[in-house]
């Protein structure tokens, strides 16, 4: 008898790297963008860091709601849908038999094949309900303490994005000179945290590091155009 175990790894962790994702993006494009654009109006650097560091708190916080917000939204509906779906199952069996037939007959299975599973769903309620979320629906169970780790995470990427663009401006007098730096570090960051971001969802890190680096640059490029334009 061989010894030997399959052992799967797959990434879980998909809502926490999309918090990164939208946090790291936003506050590597936007801060950037503002700190070019008043660049352009202005020769101290001074005036360029304090715009900025107001930006990324205001952001971090707008950017941090949202994903509270958006999680908490995930949260009810999940419920809502939940007690609609217990109603269901008491008031009309029948229908939800037949939607757990249609859930199978998807995958080219028939009756012959799902009617145990089908006795089985209605000797237990509560799996009949979940199954009816997850393969009807499409909805899994949220994490109750998503909605703040989803704003702490958001609103902490953003703020370190942010810094980076705003980093060559602490570091120089002169906002003419900074403005170059500050495009260099930040699409360097921008193919740092696409190489890195590839790791975690098994794409190729270099095609991510371009993707990524590329992306961002033209929203960053967009975002510093309009700035500039206004300014």
């Amino acid at each position: 008898m061989s010894s030997y175990l399959h052992r799967e790894t797959h990434f879980q962790s998909s809502d926490l790297l999309r918090d990164v994702v939208i946090g790291m993006a936003d506050g590597l494009t936007v801060p950037f963008a503002l700190a070019a654009g008043i660049s352009g109006a202005v020769a101290g650097s001074g005036v360029v860091v304090a715009a900025g560091v107001a930006e990324i708190a205001a952001g971090s916080i707008a950017m941090g709601l949202g994903g509270y917000l958006a999680a908490r939204g995930d949260l009810e509906h999940y419920a809502s849908e939940l007690v609609r779906e217990e109603q269901e199952i008491l008031e009309k069996p029948e229908a939800e038999i037949e939607e757990v037939g249609e859930v199978f007959r998807q995958y080219g299975l028939t009756e012959q094949h799902y009617g145990g599973v089908v006795e089985g769903l209605k000797a237990n309620p509560l799996a009949w309900r979940d199954f009816m979320m997850r393969f009807e629906l499409g909805l899994q169970k949220p994490d109750p303490k998503r909605a703040g780790r989803s704003a702490l995470t958001i609103g902490a990427s953003y703020i370190l994005g942010g810094l980076v663009p705003l980093a060559p401006y602490m570091a120089s007098a002169s906002a003419s000179q900074a403005l170059p730096w500050s495009i260099g570090v930040t699409l360097a960051a921008l193919a740092v945290f696409g190489f890195v971001k590839g790791g975690f969802t098994g794409a190729p890190r270099l095609k991510s590091a371009l993707q990524t680096a590329s992306i961002g640059g033209l929203a960053a490029a967009v975002a510093f155009a309009l700035a500039r334009a206004i300014s």
